[in-house]
């Protein structure tokens, strides 16, 4: 059976996650690290996608990305998933792929899940019980988002901007999110949206998928950022 072509659109953020293969490590140090993320820095900037969030974990990824041509992401993962397992099986001495296959993704409606996605990431290693405090995690976008550590792989989306008049009240409105844990009922659907490559969204957002892809993507309730008190304290303020 021809598998079904992702669910892609040129200015509509996407949550991508790439796993190990046999959910195996795909970083064995800091190198490992480094050299992913300088390497996820140059074919975003080639293939003109702009990183809005990431987390590298042992043994997969995750980002929010937006891309400006509908092309730009699978061009990007395929020469960054390339020449990141190239550099490591020659590093290592191994062969084969460290991947588990495709990579996965979802579009999102921006106004309701893009800041609850964001920090899905980012609370990753939190949620995984490798750091007790977000920013105690190294291989992320949150010190930059929460804390304006230099990192120029990160491009900030106009809902980040929309949080303060100024970079310090920016990040301030940022931290303050992560004060609160992330609905369930969010958690369940960013996951179940990546899983099945669906849109994440409410029926108008979908609606608007459908017609652009001519298919039928899964449709889900409402939820995500509007339903969060931090949300609507913001969009008020």
């Amino acid at each position: 059976m021809a598998r079904p072509n992702r669910v892609i659109l040129p200015g509509i953020p996407t949550h991508i996650v790439q796993r190990g293969h046999n959910r195996d490590a795909c970083f064995f140090s800091s190198r490992d690290f480094d050299e992913y993320r300088q390497t996820l820095h140059e074919t975003s900037e080639r293939f003109q996608c702009s990183i809005h969030a990431y987390v590298l974990m042992t043994n997969h990824v995750h980002l929010l990305v937006t891309p400006r041509e509908s092309t730009g992401i699978s061009q990007m993962m395929q020469t960054l998933g390339g020449r990141y397992v190239r550099s490591v099986n020659l590093r290592r001495r191994r062969t084969g792929t460290l991947w588990e296959g495709r990579f996965k993704s979802c579009v999102i409606d921006c106004d309701r899940y893009f800041l609850a996605c964001s920090r899905y990431i980012e609370l990753n290693p939190v949620r995984a019980r490798m750091v007790d405090d977000v920013g105690a995690y190294r291989w992320s976008s949150y010190r930059h988002n929460a804390h304006g550590e230099q990192d120029p792989l990160v491009t900030p989306y106009v809902l980040y901007d929309a949080l303060g008049v100024s970079p310090q009240l920016r990040r301030r409105a940022y931290r303050d999110l992560f004060r609160q844990p992330i609905e369930v009922e969010s958690l369940e659907r960013i996951r179940e949206a990546a899983n099945r490559g669906a849109a994440l969204g409410d029926p108008m957002f979908v609606e608007r998928i459908e017609i652009a892809t001519r298919r039928r993507v899964a449709r889900f309730s409402l939820g995500g950022d509007r339903r969060s008190s931090i949300f609507k304290l913001i969009a008020h303020s």
